[in-house]
């Protein structure tokens, strides 16, 4: 199915019922953190799944007390690119979105992802940068950093993109396919997209497979408990070996995953939503910013 047609049909399928929204959320020594994550979900997200990276403390065990109908994913792998390849092939809803077990995304932003996507998006991509966003916990020098790193990304790519290292965002289950990751069996040898290089690596298979894209205003507040497992300058790296080792691997992965359709759609064409992240709009998107994106081709 060309992707500019992808959209119609995930709501059009609905048959007129609320689409199901599965979030999945990376854990590693959360036990503190999960309490206060838990707390905040809207009461109609349909599951939550909690990828385990062989945590020491109790963190499954305080999930499960907390909320009964959890569902507990073990990583294959270690880093946070498969703990979300393994909550990805696990989520069973219409809807998945993706966010942080440590209080540094806010769970009460869900619902304006989610209105983000039945406005007309196919990826609905949160950003600290974007009108309405913000961050109290993002350093200079990781400012600077990713703001060197989006700029080499749109350079590249074509995008617009704002924010490219932000782990917070929503998109229909049926995009998985052009995200080609591989949870792997237990065990398995790591692969290219196992660490923090897994959001720009999403961000930029979105964009290259033509998918429409909305940029949604999120505030990231800082860690509440613990120690962050992000190091800056070497997961940086990553970061940039991500964008040239995607830009080498884009026209053969073009070919392989589908040559009519590939590549077609919104390319270049990142919407960005206005106004302030907390707001939790269920439907934020303005009328005329969707009938630009119905007019991508």
């Amino acid at each position: 199915m060309p992707i500019s047609n992808q959209r119609r049909h995930d709501v059009s399928r609905m048959h007129g019922r609320r689409p199901t929204v599965s979030v999945v959320i990376p854990t590693l020594n959360e036990a503190r953190n999960i309490p206060h994550v838990f707390a905040a979900l809207p009461a109609d997200v349909d599951e939550v799944i909690i990828v385990d990276g062989q945590s020491v403390d109790d963190t499954v065990a305080v999930a499960r007390a907390l909320r009964p109908d959890v569902r507990v994913v073990h990583q294959t792998r270690t880093g946070k690119g498969n703990a979300l390849a393994c909550g990805f092939a696990a989520a069973k809803s219409d809807i998945i979105v993706m966010m942080d077990a440590d209080c540094s995304t806010d769970p009460r932003e869900i619902p304006r992802f989610v209105g983000t996507l039945l406005h007309g998006a196919d990826f609905a991509k949160g950003s600290r940068f974007a009108s309405g966003g913000g961050s109290g916990d993002i350093t200079r020098f990781r400012r600077w950093g990713n703001r060197a790193l989006n700029g080499l990304v749109n350079f590249c790519y074509g995008t617009r993109y704002t924010d490219l290292c932000y782990g917070f965002n929503a998109f229909w289950r049926s995009c998985l396919p052009y995200l080609d990751l591989d949870a792997g069996a237990s065990g398995s040898e790591p692969v290219w997209g196992d660490g923090f290089e897994i959001e720009t690596l999403i961000n930029i298979r979105m964009a290259r497979a033509g998918v429409r894209i909305f940029e949604v205003p999120s505030y990231e507040q800082p860690r509440l408990h613990g120690a962050s497992n992000l190091r800056a300058f070497s997961d940086g790296l990553r970061v940039l070996r991500t964008v040239t080792t995607e830009r080498r691997a884009g026209r053969a992965r073009a070919a392989a995953i589908d040559s009519t359709a590939y590549g077609r759609g919104n390319r270049g064409n990142v919407i960005h939503l206005d106004g302030p992240a907390h707001s939790h709009d269920n439907h934020p998107a303005k009328d005329e910013q969707v009938r630009d994106l119905e007019g991508v081709s």
